[in-house]
């Protein structure tokens, strides 16, 4: 499965960097991504829903540690592109810039700062801001 579009809407936020929408394989996508700023700097958050409870369930995921780092590598490479060109056009009506992504796979890297849940796991409960 290859990531073949990013969409970056940056939101002006202590916390909360960007919303991001991604397409796979140029028939599928994923809304409501977001970029977070933590404690350890920035992660992608995925997409969730909050239950009655009170807690958050994500509603889309990677199910493997490969996945997520392709998928984060990926929508942190175009939110730096955008954030440190200073455009903040490209898309219309959004606001926001359109990147597509080459063929291949990202890049191996470490272990996630956060955000949805751990592969084959439970998704995170933390609230998303």
């Amino acid at each position: 499965m290859e990531i073949t579009d990013v969409k970056v809407i940056p939101v002006d936020d202590e916390k909360l960097k960007a919303f991001v929408s991604i397409v796979f394989d140029q028939c599928f996508v994923v809304t409501d991504i977001k970029i977070i700023h933590g404690p350890k700097g920035l992660f992608v958050s995925m997409p969730s829903k909050k239950r009655k409870d009170g807690t958050f369930k994500d509603i889309a995921h990677p199910l493997n540690n490969q996945m997520r780092q392709y998928l984060e590598d990926k929508v942190l490479t175009v939110y730096r592109q955008q954030v440190g060109s200073g455009t903040g056009g490209g898309q219309v009506g959004g606001g926001g810039a359109t990147v597509g992504a080459p063929a291949g796979g990202g890049a191996a890297g470490g272990e996630s700062a956060g955000g949805g849940g751990e592969a084959g796991g439970e998704p995170s409960t933390e609230p998303h801001s």
